[in-house]
């Protein structure tokens, strides 16, 4: 008889199922783990005897062999430790092994037998609850493993009270909901004065879910109008939550079992390495572009950051998804973010102030913005400048709404464009926004007359704009013609977009 518990391994925020297979054979006293482990996993037979013995009992000096399976996939982390201790006992008789057969067991195990938290709860539970299976987790996951609904969860301190309860001599209840949320408050802009003009292109971007690059000297504002975006944005769906948590989830960013309910905002300062952007490292986890997932990733400095981190954005936008590739595993995970930049115009900043620019304007402005390349530059549907704002001059004269009600605007706007998307079979199933649209969707709802398709030829011609170019001012105008309730897209609606496409 061969002892078999049941785990998880992990490909991007997918928990893959894992037998774990004990076998206690006579032979010299050797403890093996084979199935392609990693150090971590290679590592848990110290602390799976440690844990074993605290209990009381006398560790077997026999032959342990245990295998993974699958085989030939890459095994990582510490969550491997309980079932592997569980399968142990089985094969000792401490344990029956239809007690164990019904549930997925993840957790970390201490050498005084405690059991410590682990990453990627919730997506185990709902794959368990998928499965028609319980899970055995430890009690720091518990209030975690809740959200994925009626699924059987024993939340355990230690290995001792596990099979105390399992026997029946103890009871660990299940773990309660009591509801508990992550929800991030965000600046209003009602605080912000002046800078209509940028205002303008954020609820334009917020309504279309289009990038955005804000370009102005020190101090006009930059950073305190891309903080604002989030509180304008339209409250997150019940699928969005899920992805949101199953990414927090694998990074091990849930804190005591709260749900992250409000979207993210993802601030990177430019020293970023590649694999903390996109992800990575030795057990690829999720980087800033997918813990921006739903929400908004803010690169403030965009010239300062490396060229290869910026173009590493490439795939992700284009794609809404980032995959990681490494010698024995894949990852993919989601990134489908709207990407919100901040520049200074020069390396000094004050390109344009006759007062304060240096020697070198306006050479120096271009061999700034030349630091960022340009397929990403395309990939950006609205540039704007942020000006100076004469506080003293023009403070009779401010119109600060509040983000409530800047929020209500794109809300409409967003719905008209799920009813214009929902007429359609393939889109139903796709949480669609102007600025993914593409193929024979563009050509049906950002059709423009004749005179407008002269306009923006002579627009292309003269700043050899690209296809892709051409295509983010078509998704910008629809989305301008959209708040204005407009069926078609209009003059009006098209130069707007236009001028935001100039500076690129």
């Amino acid at each position: 008889m061969v002892a078999k518990t049941k785990t998880f391994s992990f490909s991007g925020i997918d928990a893959t199922p894992v037998d774990v297979q004990v076998k206690i054979s006579n032979g010299n006293s050797v403890f093996s783990i084979v199935g392609l482990p990693d150090k971590s996993v290679g590592e848990s037979k110290e602390r799976v005897r440690g844990a074993i013995t605290s209990t009381g009992l006398s560790w077997p000096f026999e032959k342990i062999t245990v295998n993974l399976a699958p085989a030939d996939l890459q095994k990582e982390g510490g969550h491997f430790d309980l079932a592997i201790a569980l399968g142990i006992m089985i094969e000792m008789g401490v344990l029956p092994q239809y007690l164990l057969d019904k549930y997925f067991i993840m957790g970390e195990l201490s050498l005084d037998g405690s059991v410590n938290s682990v990453a990627g709860i919730i997506s185990s539970a709902i794959t368990a609850n998928q499965m028609g299976c319980g899970i055995i987790c430890p009690k720091a996951n518990g209030k975690e493993a809740v959200w994925a609904g009626e699924v059987e969860i024993i939340a355990t301190p230690d290995i001792l009270s596990l099979v105390n309860h399992l026997k029946g001599e103890q009871i660990l209840n299940r773990p309660e909901n009591f509801q508990n949320f992550q929800n991030n408050k965000y600046p209003d802009f009602a605080d912000v004065k002046g800078q209509e003009q940028a205002k303008r292109a954020i609820e334009i971007s917020a309504s279309g879910g289009h990038n955005i690059l804000m370009i102005g000297s020190p101090g006009s504002g930059k950073s305190m109008l891309a903080s604002r975006i989030p509180s304008i944005l339209p409250d997150l769906e019940l699928m969005e939550i899920l992805e949101i948590n199953m990414i927090a989830s694998v990074s091990d960013k849930i804190n005591d079992g709260k749900l992250i309910t409000s979207r993210p905002f993802r601030e990177v300062h430019h020293s970023c390495s590649m694999p903390a952007m996109v992800g990575g490292g030795v057990k690829a986890k999720p980087g800033e572009v997918s813990l921006a997932h739903r929400g908004v990733l803010f690169l403030d400095e965009l010239a300062e950051f490396p060229r290869q981190v910026l173009d590493s954005l490439r795939q992700p936008l284009e794609n809404q998804e980032i995959t990681i590739s490494r010698a024995n595993s894949c990852a993919t995970y989601p990134a489908n973010f709207q990407l919100v930049g901040a520049m200074n115009p020069c390396r000094c900043g004050f390109l344009g102030d006759a007062t304060k620019e240096c020697k070198r304007a306006p050479i120096c402005g271009e061999e700034y913005k030349n630091k960022i390349s340009g397929p990403l530059l395309d990939r950006i549907d609205i540039v704007v400048e942020v000006g100076q704002f004469d506080f003293f001059e023009q403070k009779n004269n401010l119109k600060n709404e509040s983000s409530e009600i800047i929020k209500q605007r794109v809300l409409e706007v967003r719905n008209l464009q799920k009813q214009r998307f929902a007429q359609f079979e393939e889109l139903q199933n796709m949480q669609m926004l102007n600025s993914k649209i593409e193929g024979k969707f563009l050509d049906k709802f950002c059709k423009i007359d004749e005179d407008l398709q002269n306009i923006l030829q002579n627009f292309v011609v003269k700043n050899k704009t690209s296809i892709r170019g051409i295509t983010r001012i078509l998704r910008v105008a629809r989305t301008i013609a959209d708040m204005e309730n407009c069926e078609e897209i209009e003059r009006r609606h098209l130069l707007e977009a236009i001028s935001y496409r100039k500076k690129i």
